[in-house]
């Protein structure tokens, strides 16, 4: 089972540019598709940026799409999400999160079909 934690989150103005970083301790990491979410204060957790247990498909909300690129290094068991030309909108806790399925063809965008929840990371924007 994935043991994920997130770093990277911050303060930056809009415009700015950042990236987050999720570590898995566990063995399982490239055996998952793995997907980038977020929570707003108030607002339900949505999902952001997945990409598959090979590194070889990604897909993204149409919200970050051009804006934010999600990337993994198997060898360092480590997932990545770089983005750029932030706005404001983009404030929210960022959580990474492994696909309850291993070496699973389909990128999947659901909450309840991710598991493995880190503890998130802050990310604000500013105007």
């Amino acid at each position: 089972q994935a043991q994920l934690v997130e770093s990277g989150g911050g303060s930056v103005q809009a415009g700015g540019s950042l990236r987050l970083s999720c570590t898995d301790s566990g063995r399982t990491f490239s055996r998952a598709n793995m997907g980038w979410f977020r929570q707003a204060p108030g607002k339900e957790r949505e999902f952001v940026a997945g990409i598959s247990w090979s590194g070889s498909t990604t897909v993204y909300a149409d919200s970050v799409k051009g804006r934010f690129a999600i990337s993994r290094d198997n060898a360092k068991n480590t997932l990545y999400l770089q983005m750029n030309s932030l706005k404001p909108e983009d404030t929210a806790v960022y959580y990474c999160a492994a696909d309850l399925l291993y070496f699973s063809y389909s990128l999947r965008m659901g909450v309840e079909q991710y598991g493995s929840w880190g503890q998130g990371t802050q990310v604000t924007v500013s105007s």
